[in-house]
This record gives C-alpha cells, sequence and structure tokens, in this order.
C-alpha cells in the first residue's frame, strides 16, 4: 500500500475569497495580484481583449524611437529596416509558446521557467534578469520623460528624473485592477498622438519617404551588409524579454473554451508575440523622424523622441500647441510602460529573495528597490550610451528566452521529455535543472565572450545569433542526455483532484491552505507532508524548515 499522502476528492468548488482581517499582510497582498502565483479563475474576470488591451498598453514605451534612430544613425536605412525585422521574426516565434503557456495555465515567466528546464531555484539566475531588463527599461524611458519636461517645463534633467521615477508609485501599487483602467483609456490618445504626425509627413511631404530610404548612416555606405545588419538586430533583441511583461497581463486571460476559443487565441496572439509588430513598426518609425529631423535641423537631437515629435507636431499644428502636445505624449506613454516596469520588476525580486530566503517581505519593498536601480542608472546618464547597454543585455535575455521557448517547443511537445503540464511548485521540482541551466550559462556566456570580441572582431557582431543557436541546439542536447530527469523530484502531489479540467484549463476546485487559512484553487495547493491538509504555492515557499514540503518520490 502507498505511504504517499493524499487527499479525497473535492467535488463541490467554492468561491475564492480575499484574506480576512487581521491576516498577515503579506498573505494580503499577494491575493491582490496573485504575486508568485497561479491566477485563479475566480480573480481573473476580464475579457480576452480587455486583457489583450491593458498588455498592449505596456509597450507604449518611447525607446523603441530611440533604438530605431540609433540603429538607423550608425548603419542606414536599408540595414535598420532588415535588422529590425530579423529581430522582430526571432521575437515573436521564440514568444508564442511563452505566451500561450502563460494565458493557457495562468502563470507567469519565472514560474514557466522553473517547470520548463530551471528547476525550483535554477530561474531565479533569470528572475534576476528579468528584473534588470524592467530597471534598465525603467531608466531609458524616465530620461525620455526628463527630456520631455526639460524641454516643456524647464524642469533640470536631474529633477525630471526624480518626477518620473516618483510618480509611477502610486499607480502600480495596486497591480492588474488598476493597471487595466490605465491602460485602457489612455491607449487611444496615444495611438493618435503618436500616428497622426507620421500620416501627416508622409501625405505632405513625399520627399522625406525618399530621404528616409536613401540615408546611408555614418558607418556605412548605404549598402547592405551582415555585420552592420546583425549588429542592429542585436540591439533590437535586447527587447526580447519584453515577451515577459506581456505575460504578467496574459495570466490573467479567462479559461479557453469552444464559445470563447477564437477571441482567446486572437489576444494572446496580439498581446503575446504579437507586440513586437507595433515595436518593429515603432522603431522603423523612429529611423524615419530622426532622418527627418536630420534633413530639417542636424543630427544632434535625432535620436531623443521628445525632439522626434516636436519637429513632427511642428510641421502640421500652430507653433503654440506643438510643445504641450509633444510633452504629452512622452508623458502618457512612459507613465503607461512604467507602471508595467516597476509592476513587472517587483514581481521578479521578490520571487527570487523568497524562494532564496524563505521570506515574503511584500511586493512595494521591491517596487522601491527596482526603481531606486532604475535612478541610479538614470543620473548616471545611461540615454548617452544606449545601445551599448542594449547590446550586451540583449545576449543574456536571448539565451534565457530561447532556452525556455525550445524547452517547450521541442523537449514538451516534439521529444516528450519535459512534462507537459505546468510545474512549479515547491517540493515538487529539483532544486537545478541541468538542461535549462547548463544551456542558458553556455548560450550567455560565450555569446557575451564574442560581444567583447574574445574571439575576434569578425565574430562580434555575430553574438546574437551565437545566443540563440547555442540556446536552441543545447537545450533538447541536455534534455536527451539526463533523459528529461531532472524535471520532476515527484510526479503526485498528493491531491486526488485533477490539475486539469475537462477542457484542459487549471481545475477551479479550491481548498484551504492549513498555514495561512486562504482559500487557494487547485494548482496552487499540494499535499502537506505531516498534516492531512494542503498547502499553498507561497507558504510552501516560505517554509523555513520544511516541515509541510513533500519528499523526492523513490
Amino acid at each position: 500500500m502507498s505511504t504517499e499522502p493524499r487527499l479525497a476528492e473535492v467535488t463541490e468548488p467554492e468561491p475564492a475569497q480575499q484574506a480576512a482581517p487581521g491576516t498577515d499582510q503579506a498573505v494580503k497582498e499577494t491575493l491582490e495580484d496573485y504575486t508568485l502565483r497561479f491566477a485563479p479563475r475566480s480573480y481573473r474576470r476580464w475579457t480576452p481583449m480587455v486583457v489583450a488591451t491593458t498588455a498592449l498598453g505596456g509597450i507604449a514605451y518611447m525607446a523603441d524611437f530611440s533604438i530605431g534612430a540609433g540603429i538607423g544613425l550608425a548603419h542606414g536605412t536599408g540595414n535598420a529596416l532588415l535588422a529590425i525585422g530579423v529581430a522582430a521574426v526571432v521575437i515573436f516565434v521564440t514568444g508564442f509558446p511563452l505566451a500561450y503557456y502563460g494565458a493557457r495555465y495562468n502563470i507567469d515567466l519565472d514560474l514557466i521557467t522553473r517547470g520548463s528546464g530551471f528547476g525550483y531555484f535554477g530561474s531565479v539566475l533569470t528572475s534576476v534578469i528579468f528584473a534588470s531588463f524592467t530597471f534598465i527599461f525603467f531608466a531609458l524611458e524616465g530620461s525620455i520623460m526628463a527630456q520631455g519636461l526639460k524641454l516643456g517645463l524647464g524642469l533640470p534633467l536631474w529633477l525630471g528624473y526624480l518626477v518620473s521615477t516618483l510618480m509611477v508609485i502610486p499607480l502600480v501599487i495596486y497591480g492588474m485592477a488598476a493597471l487595466s483602467k490605465l491602460q485602457v483609456w489612455t491607449t487611444p490618445v496615444w495611438l493618435l498622438l503618436m500616428v497622426g504626425p507620421l500620416v501627416y509627413l508622409v501625405a505632405t511631404d513625399p520627399g522625406s519617404v525618399d530621404r528616409f530610404l536613401a540615408y546611408a548612416g555614418t558607418d556605412g555606405d548605404g549598402g547592405v551588409n551582415t555585420a552592420s545588419v546583425l549588429l542592429g538586430a542585436g540591439v533590437c533583441l535586447s527587447l526580447i524579454a519584453q515577451i515577459g511583461e506581456q505575460i504578467d497581463y496574459l495570466r490573467f486571460m479567462p479559461p479557453k473554451t469552444e464559445a470563447n476559443k477564437r477571441s482567446w487565441w486572437t489576444a494572446v496572439v496580439m498581446a503575446g508575440p504579437g507586440w513586437v509588430v507595433l515595436g518593429a513598426l515603432k522603431q522603423a518609425i523612429g529611423v524615419f523622424l530622426a532622418v527627418y529631423i536630420i534633413a530639417e535641423v542636424g543630427a544632434s537631437a535625432a535620436p531623443e523622441p521628445i525632439q522626434q515629435f516636436k519637429h513632427a507636431f511642428d510641421a502640421m499644428m500652430p507653433s503654440w500647441i506643438v510643445l504641450p502636445l509633444a510633452v504629452a505624449l512622452v508623458v502618457i506613454s512612459q507613465i503607461k510602460i512604467n507602471v508595467t516596469n516597476a509592476y513587472s520588476g517587483s514581481l521578479a525580486w521578490t520571487n527570487s529573495f523568497t524562494r532564496v530566503t524563505r521570506r515574503y517581505p511584500g511586493r512595494m519593498v521591491f517596487v522601491l528597490v527596482n526603481l531606486g536601480f532604475a535612478l541610479a542608472l538614470m543620473e548616471a546618464d545611461m540615454f548617452s550610451f544606449l545601445n551599448g547597454i542594449l547590446g550586451f543585455y540583449s545576449n543574456c535575455a536571448i539565451a534565457w528566452v530561447v532556452t525556455v521557448a525550445t524547452d517547450i517547443g521541442i523537449n514538451k511537445y516534439v521529444l516528450k521529455l519535459s512534462p507537459h503540464a505546468p510545474e512549479f511548485r515547491r517540493g515538487m521540482l529539483y532544486a537545478v535543472n541541468p538542461v535549462g541551466v547548463v544551456s542558458f550559462v553556455a548560450a550567455s556566456g560565450l555569446s557575451i565572450a564574442m560581444y567583447f570580441h574574445a574571439l575576434g572582431d569578425t565574430l562580434q557582431p555575430y553574438s546574437p545569433v551565437a545566443a540563440a543557436v547555442i540556446a536552441f541546439v543545447l537545450t533538447p542536447l541536455m534534455a536527451v542526455f539526463t533523459k528529461g530527469r531532472y524535471y520532476l523530484r515527484r510526479t503526485d502531489d498528493g491531491i486526488a483532484e485533477p490539475l486539469l479540467d475537462e477542457d484542459g484549463n487549471p481545475s477551479a476546485v479550491t481548498y484551504e491552505c492549513h498555514v495561512c487559512r486562504q482559500q487557494f484553487e487547485r494548482p496552487d495547493v499540494a499535499a502537506c507532508l505531516t498534516h492531512d491538509a494542503v498547502v499553498c504555492s507561497l507558504c510552501l515557499s516560505t517554509d523555513k524548515v520544511g516541515d509541510h514540503v513533500l519528499p523526492a518520490a523513490v
């Protein structure tokens, strides 16, 4: 007879409850936006299109215009457009399986990473990389906003950096409920202000298109060459980790059913990998506006979005309204993206800290930590060496995302060596899975060495390609070599109720955690080692002595 702990099947689900008055503040906070957790069906009341609009609102950042302008100015329009296209294809292909997994199983990218090749503690490494992504891009967007505040209101840059940092704190406190309203209401205004000037310039000044297409760049002769395309693509690929922020919203998708499957898939594709379509268009617009400014006033201000849109608005409107509109566009864009950066970064830092220390300090602590890092980068004038930072960072981001996407697409669905159902709970996973960790370390390490010319100048532009290829090849090879034995520490979580319902969605049956006394849905709990009861995933994570953690299966 089996000695494994097992609970009787529960047939009547109860509605999930918010934390009762007097319970620990950390528990309350995780129930507001399900920090570090599976997002339960009882909380996911938004339609697929509302979730998609909210997720797409997070890509309203102005950095794309600067990135595109920087690549175009250095390498010319032809090389820049090809670089943008190559990066967009890679980002779309790798983002699709991640977006599907996040939306289908209602977990964020860190929880996906744990069960897709990295292990319970192995994904701490990638959480820190993702957190770095959020504060790097927060600093970039904050720098752009500070430029707008300086031009429009005369604020010194250092004060603009501080204002752009502090203003997002009230907005990011309340998680998905507040962010969905902010993104939905501001998106139409943002789209109008962004697209209107471009349409006007193309319609009224056809010569601007010819100048754009003919621009040769400062480092080239107008021809297309592989090195320039790959160098530009490497900068664009630094945005590959944006899929993590998209999934922070997509995890709140409703269950996929026969009735909503068309809108469900549309939302997942559009707000998941589809974000890069709009991102690539913004980068191309950045090249166009930079070339337009060069023809009008010179190259010095061309990479700054506030200057790009100021001159574009100047061509179509009275002078008295130009500056207010340009500043409004920059401020709206900065708020839309930086609430997402602060929110997603706080989740990533909290995730890492909680697993390493087995203590949950509250997400707001790490909102402030993330903002502190971002403010330090802004005060250090990161905008002046933007492409260097992004080119280096992209190697780590590519290695991580390609490793996880390959584990899902190849190891789960083709080789079937990686478990198909998602797993993220302590006790169910090995601490470290060499499949993902070795693949990631090898891919990022070698590509970074190439980026810093350690393997010669000829190979330097190929560092992002190396990161992607090594991760793609090594991930299935490691799964075959290890025979998939390091994915699951055990396959039985001690609960009779199936993890998924008849439609393949996470089960909505609820259980009470005997530690924190809150109700949680089936995927967020496991049987307790020492009691005939269940324990939620956060209480498992914070169990300092392991009293509740199930043993490894023999």
